[in-house]
């Protein structure tokens, strides 16, 4: 079973908020939403390895997660690429620009930290300098045999690269079988720019499926060369949908895999607007699976946790992101991989009508609460600093005057009635906001009550089937 490194599906929410945060293992905000930005503060520790916000879990109507896979891939993409930026001397990355050929050095670099190669063996090309900026990486992809220079002893670091070579660089790898003699065409268009030789290469990279995910689809066919962006996306699709094994050489080392699909129902509701990072969950499975060698049957208990939460609120995402552990059955118990490689939603059910009249109450008071409370400590943290500010105003201004600095002193006077000033557009903004957030948290109860399908995109409700799959 293969567990990608840089693959992790966030289960997402949208609804609307900012504030305060409080974090347990990664993200947790609590705050009202905001007329005017908030006064909170923010905190993300290095625990997190993916934040992706907007409609990944539950999109409304059923639509999977697996369709929005490409923000995953994006993600794999956009680190590699800022990573590689990140190396590049200062003259290279002030003219980085990821829409542009991809170079040799660059697919290099690519290759060789997507697929976490090691090994490097000295190489005899003249025109990689020691001090050349990607020339660790040129080495171990040259090792890996993952790339080879020109008979001429050089590897031409800063060459593009076109899309045949790429795409033979990509077919080398590729485990797939493939017409190795009829022009490829990709989404019923004739590929441009691939010769005769490449033709296979080709054929193999559009039948492993790598294309897809790659943004700018239409110059895939119609360029002469593939974009660092794409190239990126190629090899972030490319290790979600196959498992790589470098141990025997790089030739075919990457194998399409066959995911693991667990069908479960929750027993609970979990959403962005009630639940804090650190809760754990429980599921039950609705068919038989097998794991690591172990058949659980349906009805075997899969327990889970939020693993992060952001408040919704005022034209800010936030979502909320998921994790499940383990599955057991009596004394059977297997942890799942940390990496989901999709997750979807199979049914849309809403809570009904007693299980909401019943907990509207007391989760439209907590909130309702919550709200003003956090609004007047901020009132409160306001005020003790601006009479701190305040006190240390007027304290400048009667040492500046008695040490004969009568004009810092003024200053210092002038600057007290800035520092009240301030103080009451703080307080007045800070009252607004509060108003307006428990009137927001008020009206989000009452529709929640009456139309709770408007929820159905932030939250996972109970009895909901849904199917991971590894």
């Amino acid at each position: 079973m293969k567990i990608s490194k840089e693959i992790l599906t966030a289960m997402g929410v949208i609804c609307l908020t900012s504030g305060a945060v409080m974090a347990c293992d990664s993200i947790q905000a609590y705050a009202h939403p905001t007329l005017f930005g908030s006064q909170g503060h923010s905190l993300v520790t290095t625990q997190n390895d993916v934040i992706i916000g907007g409609k990944i879990c539950k999109p409304h109507r059923v639509k999977t997660i697996q369709e929005k896979q490409n923000v995953v891939v994006a993600k794999f993409a956009k680190d590699k690429l800022c990573k590689m930026k990140g190396k590049m001397d200062k003259e290279r990355a002030n003219l980085f620009n990821p829409k542009m050929p991809v170079l040799r050095s660059e697919l290099a670099f690519i290759l060789s930290d997507g697929l976490d190669l090691k090994d490097v063996k000295a190489n005899t090309y003249t025109d990689i300098p020691a001090n050349y900026w990607a020339k660790t990486e040129i080495d171990r992809a040259l090792t890996a045999d993952v790339m080879i220079g020109y008979p001429d002893s050089s590897f031409k670091p800063d060459q593009a690269i076109t899309k045949a070579e790429v795409f033979a660089t990509f077919a080398k790898l590729l485990n797939v079988s493939a017409d190795k003699s009829t022009a490829p065409v990709y989404n019923g268009q004739s590929v441009k720019y691939v010769p005769d030789w490449a033709y296979g290469a080709a054929n193999e990279v559009i039948a492993s499926g790598i294309l897809k995910d790659a943004p700018d689809q239409d110059k895939i066919v119609n360029d002469e060369y593939l974009s660092k962006t794409q190239v990126a996306y190629m090899l972030g699709a490319m290790k979600k949908g196959y498992v790589i094994n470098l141990s025997n050489g790089a030739e075919n080392c990457a194998s399409k895999y066959e995911p693991v699909a667990v069908k479960i129902k929750l027993s609970e509701r979990l959403s962005a607007r009630t639940s804090n990072s650190g809760d754990t969950f429980t599921a039950k499975t609705t068919e038989e699976v097998t794991l690591s060698g172990v058949t659980f049957p349906a009805g075997s208990t899969v327990k889970g946790k939020v693993k992060s939460v952001v408040r919704p609120g005022v034209k800010k995402p936030g979502y909320l992101e998921v994790q499940f552990d383990s599955i057991s059955n009596g004394d059977n118990c297997v942890e799942f991989p940390k990496k989901l490689a999709s997750a979807q939603a199979e049914v849309l059910k809403n809570p009904n009508i007693i299980s909401r009249l019943l907990g509207a109450p007391f989760s439209m008071a907590g909130r309702v609460v919550g709200v003003a409370g956090r609004t007047v400590s901020e009132g409160v943290e306001v005020v003790a600093n601006g009479v701190e500010e305040y006190g240390d105003n007027w304290s400048d201004a009667f040492v500046d005057t008695c040490s004969l600095h009568p004009l810092k002193g003024l200053k210092s006077v002038g600057s007290s009635f800035i520092t009240v000033g301030k103080g009451v557009y703080n307080i007045v903004k800070l009252a607004a906001s509060g108003v307006f957030g428990v009137c927001y948290e008020f009206v989000d109860e009452v529709k929640y009550l009456i139309v709770p399908n408007t929820t159905n995109d932030f939250c996972l409700n109970p009895d909901e089937e849904l199917t991971i799959i590894y």
